[in-house]
């Protein structure tokens, strides 16, 4: 039986980086049919509910329904850690990061915390996103068969480093393709579930490494890959001292055959123009992490990358700040601002949603609100607590009704979640 969904209805036609909020339409009060996990039809409640005599009713009243939240850069094995007392990059990776991947040798530990990771990411509407896991397989393993007992679809792939890492916390160029093409193997299409070659960083990836997964890359391109760019100063400064023969940090990875459609660069703060020339060029993706980005110190990202680029938005947990992707669209617009740079709230959604899902090659499949889009859904309570509840009665428009649950908002205004076409919970 199809399942009609009721409320207001917010979905994107257009870019809002390119066309403005005219980008958006939304419907005061709308319906969504959901049939056999897809979106079945979109439209006016009355319509639908004429259209569709026999099927379930889900009123929402009110509240806003939006395709699922997407998470474009996130490491799953940091949940635990997530709000440890911040310092620099490296300082965190040694203090915190490395220590707590250590953990996942354990199959049983990763098994926990990828569940936990999964139900925290549901309970903020989060319905997809794309981890990072650690050098043990066995964590790519807990990874999928989280996401996959909750039909949801989702990217990770196992960590490489083989250098400046601890001693437990390395592979080798060899052991790292190995790995990956095993997994990769086992993992890739089946049911929503994607695997991405990862190396972590240039820093921790000699260039024997980055070449073996850039060819591993070449014999399966329909794969993402995804690794960090740019995030911090100081950390150009050790790429440049790891890397002489490289022009630039990108050029670590360009060099080595990663570099195309379908790369994932997070953070990608720090660009030189040269830089910024060649991600537009081949169509690669950047992912913007505002809440890591301010919480371990690391600048500012340029938003009007988003006018050329493919560019997604994450909370980067752990050294992110939050599990909550409208707490992440807060911060996102708070940077914004700083750099001068003022995002309406269509630019703030999109981002969370089609742009995410552009950014992993998918928005053919998830993010926006579409007939034949997979049926991933937030429904969002814009009156979740007396504050944004004051905001919002006072609002003309659906923006002003909107913005206070971006900037406010928390678990408490995720009234419902669907994934794959079934109500979670």
């Amino acid at each position: 039986m199809a399942d009609l969904i009721l409320g207001q209805v917010l979905s994107f036609a257009g870019n809002p980086f390119h066309d403005g909020p005219a980008a958006a339409r939304h419907e005061t009060h709308g319906a969504v049919l959901v049939q056999d996990g897809l979106i079945a039809d979109v439209g006016p409640a009355d319509t639908l509910r004429a259209r569709h005599p026999t099927a379930r009713i889900h009123d929402h009243g009110r509240a806003l329904i939006s395709a699922g939240f997407i998470d474009a850069h996130v490491h799953y094995p940091q949940t635990a850690i997530i709000a440890s007392w911040g310092k620099r990059l490296i300082d965190w990776l040694n203090q915190y990061t490395f220590p707590e991947e250590m953990r996942f040798a354990d199959p049983a530990y990763a098994t926990v915390i990828a569940g936990r990771y999964m139900d925290l990411a549901l309970a903020h509407g989060t319905t997809s996103m794309c981890s990072y896991a650690t050098i043990h397989p066995t964590s790519v393993d807990a990874f999928f068969t989280a996401a996959q007992s909750r039909k949801m679809r989702a990217w990770t792939g196992k960590t490489c480093m083989d250098r400046n890492a601890p001693e437990g916390l390395r592979d080798t160029a060899q052991s790292a393709y190995d790995d990956s093409k095993s997994l990769l193997n086992k993992w890739h299409g089946q049911d929503r579930l994607s695997y991405v070659i990862t190396p972590r960083f240039s820093p921790t990836s000699t260039p024997e490494q980055l070449h073996a997964l850039g060819a591993l890359w070449a014999e399966y391109p329909a794969c993402l890959m995804q690794t960090h760019l740019s995030e911090q100063v100081d950390e150009i400064a050790w790429v440049r001292d790891l890397h002489p023969q490289s022009r630039d940090y990108l050029d670590t990875y360009e060099s080595q055959g990663l570099l195309r459609p379908g790369a994932v660069f997070g953070h990608s703060i720090h660009l030189t123009p040269r830089e910024i020339a060649r991600l537009t060029e081949v169509g690669a993706a950047l992912v913007h992490c505002p809440t890591s980005n301010t919480f371990i110190g690391s600048g500012l990202f340029d938003m009007t990358l988003a006018t050329t680029l493919r560019v997604g938005l994450a909370t980067d947990t752990g050294g992110g700040s939050s599990f909550s992707m409208l707490h992440t669209m807060a911060a996102a617009y708070e940077v914004a601002q700083l750099r001068g740079q003022a995002l309406h709230p269509a630019h703030l959604m999109w981002l969370a949603t089609v742009g995410s899902a552009r950014a992993l090659m998918a928005d053919h499949q998830i993010g926006n609100i579409a007939v034949g889009m997979e049926a991933d859904l937030t429904i969002l309570n814009l009156a979740s607590t007396p504050a944004i509840e004051q905001a919002t009665r006072r609002a003309d428009d659906i923006w002003q009704a909107l913005f206070p649950t971006i900037m406010l908002g928390d678990d408490r205004a995720i009234a419902a979640v669907w994934v794959a076409g079934r109500p979670v919970g």
